[in-house]
């Protein structure tokens, strides 16, 4: 149980800091990003989240993911027969876990890295920057994510689509995105009230999401209110501050709070240890998939469906 405590320590801590393919082709679409989609000719340069132009000379044919959110999107855009290494918590889609594991998260192996010999490295602000650094160093071709929103994670979508050459994937992908979060706005402008949310991520001690987090964001688009809105970021609170938000419904991670297998541990403590708050009273403590909902990837809009169907359920 420790390590998953230190591996899930880890994971906030990088958190708190950051506070199906095309089968028709278009030479061009244009997202609600704002930016247009072209088929392009290498190289190409795109401005990375850490505001580093980034040449990519041809077609990448051997990728490297450094975090489950890349992996997850560069899968989606058709590109996982040339995926040639992931971290070790890179575990979807099932074919990611057959992958050469690179290291950890924020213990990438940079000797592996190098070994494997990748074309492109997409990585995540969550590596670390001395670690980026350091790959650059060894004139590897390295793009690092860093997505605040939805919008963010769909032009971080639009990029990898640019540099991988895959464009039109990109496009559809993004496309899907928008749809879903149109339809749950679109939802959300029919509900007669806004129910409180709280979003508990890790109960020892207790995590919750705030303002400028994904979850806060899906909260608010699915037509709810976060009950720790006000304040920011992913912090922690004590169990008098629940009683005191006295929250309508209570979402929590599956799993062991960061791994969506194993015991639901966050629901087990919830629903045994705050018998007296309201939401677990009336039954309205709901788990969600924490991979889903924690990695700043595609299917957050998943998640956003799974929120938006809970407060449609309470909000009459």
């Amino acid at each position: 149980m420790e390590w998953k405590k230190i591996f899930i320590f880890l994971t906030l801590a990088a958190l708190i800091l950051v506070s199906g393919c095309a089968d028709t082709k278009s030479p061009e679409m244009q997202s609600k990003t704002g930016e247009n989609i072209k088929t392009e000719k290498f190289p190409v340069t795109v401005t990375d989240d850490f505001g580093f132009n980034i040449t990519v000379d041809k077609k990448p044919e051997r990728i490297i993911s450094l975090a489950p959110s890349n992996t997850e999107i560069l899968f989606a855009l058709g590109l996982g027969d040339k995926i040639v290494g992931v971290t070790e918590y890179c575990n979807y889609p099932e074919k990611a876990k057959e992958k050469p594991k690179v290291g950890g998260y924020s213990t990438i192996d940079i000797e592996k890295v190098l070994s494997l010999k990748p074309d492109l490295v997409v990585a995540s602000f969550g590596n670390g920057e001395e670690t980026i650094q350091t790959l650059k160093e060894y004139n590897l071709t390295v793009i690092a994510l860093n997505p605040k929103d939805l919008k963010g994670i769909m032009k971080d979508i639009e990029m990898l689509g640019k540099v991988t050459g895959e464009e039109e994937n990109a496009t559809k992908l993004i496309k899907m995105m928008e749809d879903k979060i149109e339809t749950v706005k679109a939802k959300a402008e029919k509900m007669e009230s806004k129910p409180k949310v709280a979003h508990i991520l890790w109960h020892d001690p207790i995590y919750v999401s705030g303002n400028g987090t994904f979850v806060n964001e899906l909260i608010t688009t699915a037509g709810g209110q976060n009950a720790f809105g006000d304040i920011e970021g992913w912090k922690v609170v004590s169990i008098e501050d629940l009683y005191s938000r006295d929250p309508d419904i209570i979402i929590v991670n599956s799993g062991d709070g960061m791994n969506a297998n194993g015991e639901n541990i966050i629901y087990k403590w919830v629903t045994s240890e705050l018998k007296d708050l309201r939401a677990v009273k009336e039954g309205k403590v709901y788990i969600i998939n924490s991979d889903m909902i924690s990695r700043p990837s595609y299917r957050l809009v998943y998640a956003l469906e799974e929120i938006s169907n809970i407060i449609a359920e309470n909000s009459g």
